[in-house]
């Protein structure tokens, strides 16, 4: 055995297996955890950066405005245009009216919103995350007041550097004061979602409102100012799923935002009167990655962070115009049109392929059926619940009485007088318990407006009529002023013959 050769490990002793280059110079592991290096986004001026401002005060007003609507439904019943009414059950957005029963609506709107983000994504990348993501909207107000009171990217890394001021204690208190602030806001028109905005805004100033309401302005309040002030680019990184799962809508004719490496390299700092024929158009001026949100290197190609916000196209441009080459060295292009500008060739769009149609068919498909079924609910629903306990109750002329539970929903927004009737079974009358009529074929039920009115109905029969321990039973509503009618299946249960 050689000097340098290692001892054999003694027998039944364990050998540690380390891999060599996961031990730094001076023999000890690397951390578990590193530490997040804090991204300075610069100041950019473009196209890119006109679109996202725009979606920023488009999506903000709907946001902060729409609570606010007004829309007259009649008296009795909230005026206001979009509204989730917890209290009572109901989900009002503008002229639809949706019941707790009809939550298979919120499910269609879900895989909508799903399917359409598909199809989004399958066109544009990741243009979601860059416009219209929650977090983008927010964080980039942020970011708008973080520069207006801190200044641009210098600056702002000069002042956390530099020691604690007079001057540096304002300028933050000013800034988390404008956070807060802010925070409470979005906190606060998120309630109003819930509940009539002009009547909680009136008990949240008195002092009137509800343990519950001031929870959740403080919980979105914290979530808005921790996420969009402090989290920031992790949120994306770490915490939201979408970039991990993204890739499997995307193909190589899916617009992303790319770095044309064919053209930009080889890269370095351009030098007086060098010929761009010997290198690339890219002078490494780093402005890509200074104006990053996530503060990612796009030269590095597709990577988890980068949200495609085009930010670092709006930054390269002005770097090119200014040492006279072509603009969009950094681009909106498809990877398949990336290797043909490569290889000189014309780009091929693609917009309709399989995944695009797949994605429209389906969402259009899943629209058409949800505004059909809104098209065509009735105003009129009923459920008969029949008596477990007894199944029947024989009386004493020989007749059979089964006992029902009905719920008549009335979805308008006044009283109507529905007409019940029974087929099916030869004989059978209704008696409506509190009723004015004890006994009868037809039965009048009153039922109150945008209400659902329940009623104890007994149900007799000759036994003679009865097809055994089953008979089938249809209950028929109709509205006494349309004439529109409905029928619900249900038995009738007796003795064996």
């Amino acid at each position: 055995m050689t000097n340098d050769a290692p001892a054999l490990a003694a027998k039944d002793e364990p050998v540690a297996v380390v891999d060599a280059t996961t031990i730094k110079d001076d023999g000890k592991m690397p951390p578990l955890y590193a530490a997040r290096n804090r991204v300075y986004p610069k100041r950019v001026q473009g196209l890119f950066r006109r679109l996202k401002w725009a979606a920023l005060a488009v999506l903000l007003t709907i946001y902060y405005t729409v609570p606010w609507i007004r829309w007259d439904r009649g008296p009795g019943v909230p005026d206001q245009a979009v509204l989730v009414d917890m209290a009572h059950e109901r989900a009002y957005f503008f002229f639809i009216e949706i019941w707790a029963q009809e939550v298979y609506y919120l499910t269609a709107v879900l895989i909508m919103a799903a399917i359409g983000l598909f199809l989004v994504t399958s066109i544009g990348g990741r243009i979601w995350c860059g416009y219209a993501c929650p977090q983008t909207v927010w964080t980039d107000l942020y970011m708008w007041v973080e520069r207006r009171i801190e200044g641009d990217r210098n600056a702002r890394m000069k002042l956390d550097k530099g020691p604690l001021t007079g001057g540096k204690v304002a300028k933050k208190a000013a800034k988390h004061g404008v956070w807060l602030l802010i925070a409470v806001l979005t906190g606060g028109a998120w309630i109003f979602y819930f509940a009539d905005a002009p009547t909680v805004v009136r008990e949240i100033f008195t002092g009137q409102a509800s343990t519950t309401v001031y929870f959740f302005i403080g919980l979105f309040t914290f979530t808005t100012y921790t996420l969009a002030g402090w989290a920031r680019e992790q949120v994306c990184t770490y915490m939201c799923p979408w970039p991990r799962f993204q890739a499997a809508m995307m193909d190589e004719n899916t617009f992303v935002v790319t770095y044309q490496d064919w053209r930009g390299e080889p890269r370095g700092r351009l030098h007086k009167d060098e010929d761009f024929a010997v290198r690339g158009d890219c002078v490494n001026c780093n402005q890509c990655v200074a104006v990053c949100p996530t503060g990612i290197d796009i030269r590095d190609g597709q990577q988890l962070e980068c949200i495609g916000c085009g930010l670092c196209i709006d930054a390269c441009n002005p770097v090119m115009e200014k040492i006279g080459r072509p603009p969009n060295l950094i681009t909106l292009d498809s990877i398949a049109n990336q290797e043909r500008r490569a290889e000189k060739k014309p780009p091929v769009f693609r917009f309709l392929r399989p995944r695009t149609l797949i994605y429209s068919a389906v969402l259009l498909l899943v629209a058409a059926g949800m505004v059909g079924t809104l098209m065509t609910r009735p105003n009129i629903h009923a459920n008969i619940l029949r008596d477990r306990k007894p199944l029947y109750v024989p009386l004493s002329n020989g007749d059979i009485r089964n006992g029902y539970t009905v719920k008549v929903s009335n979805r308008r927004q006044t009283a109507r007088t529905i007409s019940m009737t029974l087929t099916g079974v030869p004989g059978a009358t209704i008696t409506v318990v509190g009723g004015a009529q004890k006994s009868t074929t037809t039965a009048f039920l009153q039922v109150e407006l945008d209400s659902v009115s329940t009623y104890r109905v007994f149900v007799t029969a000759p036994k003679a009529g009865l097809d055994g321990e089953s008979t089938d039973l249809v209950f028929r509503f109709v509205d006494t002023v349309t004439g529109k009618a409905r029928t619900y299946e249900t038995v009738f249960r007796g003795p064996e013959k």
